[in-house]
């Protein structure tokens, strides 16, 4: 039994330009000229590579505009073929396959002021986020860090934006990584964080918010490394609720790999639980969730779940399949 597969646009790279050290910028546009779906900030896109592989790029641009899309690509030191093909191989006109925008990192409209942390490529998303609240009057403070003022993306652009309500950090100049504790003690009333960069900032960030969670927003697009022992899983039981059918997952396989294996095609991309491609409904049961994008929120309400890594409490788990 098969899902509806997931949409796929093409466009063309119709500039490749040098940013920064180890970054470039994109803009893709349709092939023939026409509108491309809207996005809202915070979005990004499934890339698909002429290698094979399938990457996420977080678009940097106006989210009014619906000419093309813009992203950055950072080459990453330890890249296992993604980042290095676009710096090597790919060139303009060039045509991709992608996916419509998708957001598992929107701005939260209610909030009274936003303050943004990024580090390195992770600024791409947050300057979107940015191009709205210019657009929309509203208030907002960045920090941003990097290695060293060369690796600084965006930077004159930025420049553009902000005088003070911009905090620069180089490691190279201020003789370490930025240390975000004083930054978010100073979190105004209704103010909301937004993060996105290497592991080590926001784990960072996360700490400093321990004691209220709900106040900062992340954006992951690989699993963070953990040294913690992990629990030993078990198996338990999914039943399906519109298929009338039920399997047994084990604690060596994914819901996923035990759907893929009776006959079920579930839209997927990262199978880490970073991208929300294959979140599916619960109908009853408890999940365990084991995502890096839904909010606590959503985790506590389990009406859904990311099949991908997620496993159950419950010794049955009905899905909404």
């Amino acid at each position: 039994m098969s899902m509806a597969p997931t949409e796929k646009l093409t466009v063309k790279v119709a500039s490749y330009m040098a940013e920064a050290k180890d970054v470039i910028v994109l803009e893709l546009r349709d092939p023939n000229g026409g509108a491309l779906p809207r996005f809202e900030p915070g979005a990004h896109i499934d890339m698909a590579l002429p290698n094979g592989l399938v990457r996420q790029y977080s678009l940097l641009n106006d989210s009014r505009e619906t000419d093309r899309y813009v992203v950055g690509v950072g080459r990453a030191a330890d890249s296992r073929g993604g980042s290095v093909y676009v710096h090597q191989k790919l060139a303009e006109g060039a045509q991709l396959q992608i996916s419509p925008p998708l957001n598992n990192f929107r701005l939260d409209p209610a909030a009274q002021s936003y303050f943004f942390i990024a580090g390195g490529i992770g600024i791409t998303p947050i300057v979107s986020m940015i191009r709205w609240c210019e657009a929309n009057g509203r208030k907002w403070h960045l920090a941003y860090a990097a290695r060293n003022r060369q690796r600084a993306a965006l930077y004159e652009e930025i420049c553009s934006f902000g005088g003070e309500r911009v905090h620069w950090h180089f490691d190279d100049e201020q003789g370490g990584y930025l240390q975000v504790g004083e930054l978010v003690d100073g979190l105004g009333a209704g103010e909301q964080i937004y993060c996105c960069g290497p592991q080590a900032l926001m784990e960072s960030v996360q700490t400093a918010v321990a004691g209220c969670p709900d106040v900062a927003h992340f954006e992951w697009f690989s699993p963070p490394e953990s040294t913690e022992p992990q629990p030993e899983a078990g198996s338990f039981e999914i039943q399906l609720q519109r298929s009338g059918v039920s399997f047994t997952v084990p604690p060596d396989k994914s819901i996923l790999e035990v759907l893929e294996e009776n006959g079920f095609s579930i839209p997927f991309s990262c199978r880490e639980g970073t991208c929300r491609t294959c979140e599916t409904g619960v109908c009853a049961g408890t999940p365990e969730h084991f995502d890096y994008v839904l909010s606590s929120q959503e985790r506590a309400e389990g009406k859904s779940m990311m099949v991908c890594v997620s496993r159950s409490i419950d010794p049955v788990l009905c899905l909404d399949l």
